[in-house]
């Protein structure tokens, strides 16, 4: 499951693919209130089809017929500003004072866009330069934690794949619905499972599978505070070796799944064995996962990205009680 840009960007090489003309837009700066981040993506076909957004609607109408009206032939990239005086951020519908700044790009074969999809899929994330006055773009892989989108007088400079990652201990059944969704969030995942009769069985476009055992992929991991770790193979000698060196890294969420009653069970054995402290276990989050009633595998693994989503914004939410009691 691909996220909002990669959908976008893919959208965009498959309509080039059929010869149409194609303008991309990013969004570069905000002023105030705006409905969508720096870095958002929208993408505008020549008969006005549009894939990706940057507004509520409002400004990708404008968009569409601009480029109907001969305004958008671009042969190179362009700003393009919206919702500077309160009329106008009515009439796009953003908040009072709100401003955002495109950056309009025509596709070709100077895009590279071909390049970074095929380095999109295989889980990489990538510096995209884009040259403003020729419209050339160079890639290069992004450096570690640089997420942040720059634009000068002469280049724009974005960062594309995955700004989050995951390691899922377990390989089964909810591992699945785990991985895609997060994949659709923006999270690179890797699944780790010693066991031949859950890893032969298990491959997703994207996700990387290790079959190392699983205290010595954490350690391998290089685990730093855009990390989640989740433990779901309900066996102890899998999940706790994970946990002994997740909640002494600094992955800004850990979480096992198992009812209280094995969770508390689990802090017991990881102190009295492991040695980790009260500090390191009351890190964990066990039951994994939101109170949403969640039942079934795709219900849970939704209540488990919920919970990450909540932890990374600092936001409040209820455990899971039942939903992961399994």
């Amino acid at each position: 499951m691909d996220n909002l840009d990669l959908s976008v960007l893919r959208t965009a090489a498959g309509w080039r693919a059929e010869q149409r003309g194609v303008v991309l837009g990013t969004i570069t700066r905000t002023w105030g209130s705006a409905p969508r981040p720096v870095g958002s993506l929208v993408a505008v076909r020549d008969d006005g089809q549009i894939a990706g957004s940057v507004s509520g609607g409002c400004i990708e109408d404008d968009l569409v017929a601009q480029l109907r009206a001969g305004s958008l032939t671009l042969d190179r990239p362009a700003p393009l500003r919206y919702g500077v005086g309160a009329e106008e951020a009515r009439r796009f519908g953003l908040p009072c004072g709100g401003t955002l700044e495109l950056m309009l790009e025509p596709l070709g074969p100077q895009s590279a866009l071909d390049e970074l999809l095929t380095r999109l899929t295989r889980g990489e994330r990538v510096r995209r330069t884009l040259d403003l006055a020729t419209g050339a773009v160079t890639l290069a892989p992004a450096e570690r934690g640089a997420d942040t989108l720059s634009v000068t007088d002469t280049q724009l400079i974005s960062h594309h794949g995955p700004q989050w990652r995951l390691l899922v201990i377990g390989a089964g059944q909810m591992t699945d619905y785990l991985a895609q969704m997060a994949q659709a969030l923006g999270y690179g995942v890797t699944v780790c499972d010693p066991r031949e009769e859950y890893a032969d069985g298990f491959a997703i476009d994207g996700v990387t599978l290790t079959r190392e055992m699983p205290d010595d992929v954490v350690t391998a991991f290089q685990v730093d505070d855009a990390t989640a770790i989740v433990a779901l193979t309900h066996d102890p000698k899998l999940d706790d070796l994970a946990l002994m060196e997740a909640l002494k890294s600094s992955a800004f969420y850990v979480g096992a799944i198992g009812s209280r009653v094995n969770q508390a069970k689990r802090r017991a054995r990881l102190a009295e064995h492991f040695g980790l402290s009260d500090a390191e276990l009351d890190r964990l989050h066990g039951p994994v996962g939101l109170n949403i009633g969640a039942r079934t595998p795709p219900e849970i693994a939704l209540s488990i990205l919920a919970e990450m989503t909540a932890v990374r914004y600092q936001a409040g939410g209820n455990t899971v009680e039942a939903g992961c009691a399994l």
